[in-house]
């Protein structure tokens, strides 16, 4: 059922893969509330679904059945367009490669999301800078991603994310590509953000880190099978 107070409601999701006349069911059914500064893990073993709901919940593919209301508006069968000036405006993504751009500097890559929204220019670059402030990056604003470490890039793409100011963070295995001790420094940073009141949707298979959240989500087969406090 529908959460209308919730800030992410999603409702009898599933999503069935079609190759060569088989089959592939997903996501079956699934149901998940999301409060506003609510911090989830989503949890499982590997092909358990994962990837595929965080991918549903950040408008980058669409169910196959359900309903899906991010902040009251239901966006499961918007068309391109408005799917991307939503996930846009809304959506902050984490991804588990960083996804830098080479060729451009820090500041250039946290920047560059906000050109899409016809933001003038001396206010992209004051969100800029306080998102580098917010991850501790603020002396490496010059620099380019191949001068910084495995760490140091998932900061600035924690930057680009929260620069924005979405309405919720959406983290694939923010860790996976880090050592220990990096991957705990990201996992403090978005703690810190959550206890700054941002909302966090984060997919891990690092039973570890998924106690860093609010609540754990678990997922077996496609199927929601526990949700437990973290």
């Amino acid at each position: 059922m529908i959460d209308n107070g919730a800030l992410i409601s999603l409702s009898g999701i599933k999503k069935v893969f079609y190759t060569d006349e088989v089959e592939t069911h997903a996501l079956s059914d699934v149901e998940l509330h999301v409060a506003k500064g609510e911090y989830v893990a989503i949890s499982g073993p590997s092909g358990c679904g994962k990837t595929t709901l965080l991918s549903i919940l950040g408008l980058l593919d669409t169910p196959s059945d359900g309903e899906y209301l991010l902040a009251g508006q239901q966006v499961a069968g918007l068309n391109p367009a408005d799917r991307a000036r939503v996930r846009n405006r809304q959506i902050g993504f984490i991804f588990q490669a960083f996804n830098l751009i080479g060729d451009l500097t820090v500041a250039e890559n946290i920047e560059l999301p906000l050109t899409y929204r016809d933001m003038p220019a001396n206010e992209r670059r004051d969100r800029v800078a306080k998102a580098l402030e917010r991850v501790g990056m603020s002396h490496r604003a010059r620099h380019f991603p191949a001068q910084l470490s495995g760490g140091q890039q998932q900061r600035v793409a924690v930057a680009r994310a929260v620069a924005g100011d979405p309405a919720i963070l959406l983290a694939d295995e923010p860790t996976g590509n880090l050592d220990s001790k990096n991957g705990e420094a990201v996992m403090e940073l978005l703690s810190e953000l959550h206890q700054n009141g941002a909302t966090i949707c984060m997919v891990t298979h690092d039973s570890r880190y998924a106690h860093y959240a609010d609540r754990e989500v678990q997922l077996f087969d496609g199927k929601m099978v526990e949700a437990v406090l973290a």
